[in-house]
């Protein structure tokens, strides 16, 4: 007896962390690229088809006013996937020609920055991802700054993802289209990546379709070990292309253009783009784009659908966290500006939705101002691990438990826009956003009389108070905008024997 005792109390610590890893809940992470605030969920353009974000909402808290760290992809997922905000960074910009986390060697403070999924690994976690999760794209083969290390697996090849995964359609240079020159991101058929067209290949052999059913397989039999699962979805980013049945969801003459007023820059820091504009709107594209936007929204739509169904019929329901975001708002013409590279609340607003089974007030929304690089010490004190120190946001589990609980943090964006020597910052809190630019001028909405940013009250005296209590969330010292480091080993030409450009 004595002895059975003794055993008992050797085992007794591994039974006790095994009984902790068994109950720590799942985590579903989904990251979506280019999604902005169109869905019914948030503004509800008109005639926006999103059912499963609906659905999403009802069984989650909304972060209605939450937004990105930095408007551009690689900046933006960066800080979500260490928690380190470009002002601490200085990774103000998408940065090319990486084959690895060359990001690493970008910024000093990220050398050995912990990445979430990694965070999680180490904890006694299953790490798993597939799709856009760090900065690729569909046409730029090899050029990814995921970092291997952090997963136990992933889908395909993690620093290609997903340029296997994408077909093109049949298309029309635009001379021959009877369109003028000078579309941004080429006029040749094969490279018109500004544009919308219809696919003709099986839905099926799409790369979110194809990322989506890696996913579902993996949910189906999580294993023993508790599953952290990043699942990066690539649509609606640009080439909006998708199949038939999403466009027809959006006719042509009954799509909406998203409400603009003309000289909208009057009063306003330009963003260097307007020649998208001009181009877009000289060919009379605007309806089409909008509704190639459209269509790619609902076609990811469903990839959430799908992913959601699979969630209600395996063994993780009801112990899983599902998180659900998007790396940066979006333009389809606002302000003259299409895609995003500005610091205006359509730019940097991004759809965060947070579940936690038996915590989260599902069903509710907060308008409590997020930035995303609050998701990485909210997911650690949810799953009960120890928040890295690197992380500089503030965990949202209070918003969770109570969506009218005050967040004191402002949520704070940065971007050095091109020509500029510092960044420009933006802070917004429940109702109003302030932004300075690096040269000293500033805009200033009331975006519950103005959601449209129409009219900058910077130089409103009655408004001189909520102006300089914003102006007090701008940090005073911010990280220099970093250079590619083209000697380290994860540059692109360095990693394929070819010298550094």
């Amino acid at each position: 007896m004595i002895r059975n005792k003794s055993y008992l109390f050797l085992l007794l610590p591994f039974l006790v962390c095994l009984i902790h890893a068994t109950s720590r809940p799942n985590v579903l992470f989904i990251a979506v690229d280019d999604l902005n605030d169109y869905i019914s969920p948030l503004d509800n353009h008109p005639g926006i088809q999103t059912p499963h974000f609906d659905r999403l909402a009802k069984r989650s808290v909304t972060f209605a006013n939450a937004h990105c760290a930095a408007p551009a992809c690689h900046p933006s997922r960066v800080a979500v996937m260490t928690g380190v905000h470009p002002v601490a960074s200085g990774i103000y910009r998408n940065m090319f020609g990486a084959h690895g986390p060359r990001w690493r060697h970008e910024s000093p403070v990220l050398k050995e920055a912990v990445v979430l999924s990694q965070h999680f690994r180490n904890n006694g976690y299953r790490a798993l991802g597939g799709g856009k999760i760090f900065h690729t794209l569909q046409w730029t083969p090899g050029d990814s700054q995921n970092d291997p290390d952090a997963w136990d697996a992933y889908r395909g090849d993690p620093l290609d993802p997903i340029s296997a995964d994408w077909p093109r359609p049949i298309l029309m240079d635009d001379i021959e289209a009877g369109l003028t020159k000078g579309r941004p991101l080429g006029g040749r058929a094969a490279s018109q990546l500004f544009g919308a067209a219809i696919l003709q290949e099986p839905e099926e052999s799409y790369g979110d379709h194809l990322v989506t059913d890696w996913a579902i397989e993996q949910i189906k039999s999580p294993g023993e070990k508790p599953l952290f699962l990043a699942v990066g979805l690539f649509r609606p980013h640009i080439p909006w292309e998708v199949s038939e049945r999403w466009f027809d969801l959006y006719p042509l003459d009954e799509v909406q253009l998203p409400k603009h007023i003309e000289d909208d820059l009057r009063d306003a820091h330009s963003h260097g783009r307007e020649g998208w504009h001009k181009w877009v709107t000289e060919n009379k594209q605007w309806k089409k784009f909008m509704q190639g936007y459209l269509a790619s929204i609902s076609y990811v739509d469903h990839q959430l659908g799908r992913l959601l169904d699979a969630i209600d019929e395996s063994p993780m329901r009801g112990n899983t966290i599902i998180v659900v975001w998007s790396d940066h708002g979006f333009h389809i013409g606002e302000k003259e500006n299409w895609e995003k590279f500005s610091l205006w609340d359509q730019t940097t607003r991004v759809p965060l939705f947070i579940h936690m089974p038996n915590l989260s007030q599902d069903g509710m929304m907060t308008r409590q101002p997020v930035t995303l690089t609050d998701i990485y010490p909210t997911l650690c004190e949810l799953a009960g691990l120890p928040i890295p120190r690197q992380c500089g946001g503030a965990s949202l589990v209070p918003q969770l438990k109570n969506p009218l609980a005050p967040k004191s943090q402002l949520a704070l964006s940065a971007f050095q826009f091109w020509g500029d020597k510092r960044p420009s910052l933006a802070v917004a809190d429940s109702r109003y956003r302030l932004i300075r630019y690096s040269n000293g001028f500033e805009e200033m909405y009331d975006l519950k009389n103005d959601p449209y940013e129409f009219t900058n009250v910077a130089d409103d005296p009655g408004l001189a108070k909520v102006k300089a209590r914003l102006a007090k969330a701008l940090p005073t010292k911010v990280a220099p905008m970093r250079a590619i480091p083209k000697d380290s080993p994860y540059h692109r030409d360095r990693k394929r024997g070819k010298p550094a450009k």
